[in-house]
């Protein structure tokens, strides 16, 4: 039988899939309503001294006219997700007498969200230890582009609780590793990452932005923001001792195992869980757990951090290597055909069962991989594996 269970600092998950702190879990109710969707454990909203004056509109949709539909197969309607949502527009006092207790009546590990300065992050880490939370996720969003800020944050907090703390750590950072280094002495893992931006989203019905700050902008999230994320999670995790968990475009298991994989020891999830509802957690923890079966392993940790050790020694190659078709996989959808640039797929018969099916016509093929991570069957592979 497959083991999701994890244990990250001391404190026990039934599953490695989790909240992330952002709308889904903006009170008790919704932290009440993930547990029963499935979630591993609770991250809740950040919360601040003075809560948010979030501008309205605030969440928005990228580009859900662009979806390729293919019947029998699911489709995201969505490339990207911009929000402008901020931090708890709730009272901390509301947080700490309310919405914790909520959350903890569930039974499941809950991580109370906070920010910003030292100063902030000392006084608010005391009261929600004292609230009973079982560790403190703090985010770095506002932090600035400097290590020793970042790193202050994380030394007040240290010196003020003594439950796990974990640094969320963000995107727009030049390059990560030097924050992470940081961080690292004073807590108990790493958070990666949060939303990318500033980003603009123009509605062209009227010329304005979708989004109600003042500017317009708003911050990336969704399935557009997975590869930056896998890229920052493998940098980190190749980097630091402690523990790293990966947040950015989860919408699927397989997405979860990818993070897994560049070495995350567990998942956060927020715009899946806007767009799908707090079903989502559930769901994904079983794609994980089917994966798992369906490829021998037996837990979690027998893939994590299975790609590192391909980062970043992996083999140079600059000649084609045409794919391979497993025809039995192939439904003869086309897609592969229309997107490749080269010309070097044809649609033919298959002679044993007289089905469509995408041959290869190899010396065209650039061997670019296009329709390799394109295919919605994956039947197209190299022989190289």
């Amino acid at each position: 039988m497959v083991d999701l269970s994890v244990e990250i600092a001391g404190i026990r998950f039934r599953n490695p899939v989790l909240t992330a702190a952002g709308p889904p879990s903006r009170d008790g109710e919704a932290l009440v309503k993930a547990a029963e969707g499935g979630a591993g454990g609770l991250v809740a909203k950040t919360i601040s001294l003075k809560p948010a004056e979030v501008p309205r509109p605030c969440l928005s949709i990228i580009n859900r006219e662009y979806s390729v539909k293919i019947p029998g197969f699911k489709t995201y309607a969505a490339c990207g997700f911009l929000n402008i949502e901020l931090w708890s527009d709730l009272p901390y006092e509301r947080w700490l007498k309310r919405e914790y207790a909520l959350a903890k009546k569930t039974g499941l590990p809950l991580i109370a969200s906070i920010g910003y300065s030292p100063e902030e992050v000392s006084k608010l880490g005391k009261l929600v230890e004292k609230a009973g939370v079982n560790g403190i996720e703090f985010s770095t969003h506002y932090t600035g582009f400097d290590p020793k800020p970042i790193q202050g944050v994380a030394k007040a907090l240290r010196e003020s609780v003594n439950i796990p703390i974990f640094a969320k750590l963000s995107p727009h950072l030049p390059n990560i590793i030097p924050f992470a280094k940081a961080v690292e002495p004073y807590v108990d893992g790493i958070v990666a990452i949060n939303t990318y931006g500033p980003a603009l989203h123009i509605d062209i019905e009227t010329g304005k932005p979708l989004l109600g700050g003042k500017s317009g902008y708003g911050w990336l999230s969704g399935p557009a923001l997975k590869p930056i994320a896998i890229r920052y999670v493998a940098d980190i995790a190749r980097t630091v001792k402690v523990p790293v968990i990966g947040v950015g475009g989860i919408m699927s298991g397989r997405d979860a195992v990818e993070h897994i994989m560049a070495g995350a020891w567990a998942v956060e999830i927020c715009t899946g869980a806007i767009l799908e509802g707090p079903t989502i957690y559930g769901r994904v923890a079983k794609e994980i757990e089917e994966f798992l079966k369906n490829h021998g392993y037996d837990s979690i940790e027998d893939i994590r951090g299975m790609a590192l050790k391909w980062l970043p020694e992996k083999p140079l190659r600059t000649t084609a290597l045409p794919p391979k078709l497993d025809p039995e996989k192939c439904i003869g959808c086309r897609i592969c055909e229309k997107s490749c640039i080269y010309e070097a797929i044809e649609m033919v018969r298959d002679p044993k069962t007289g089905k469509l099916i995408a041959e290869t016509i190899e010396d065209r093929c650039y061997g670019c991989g296009l329709c390799v991570s394109i295919c919605p069957t994956r039947a197209r592979y190299f022989p190289e594996g």
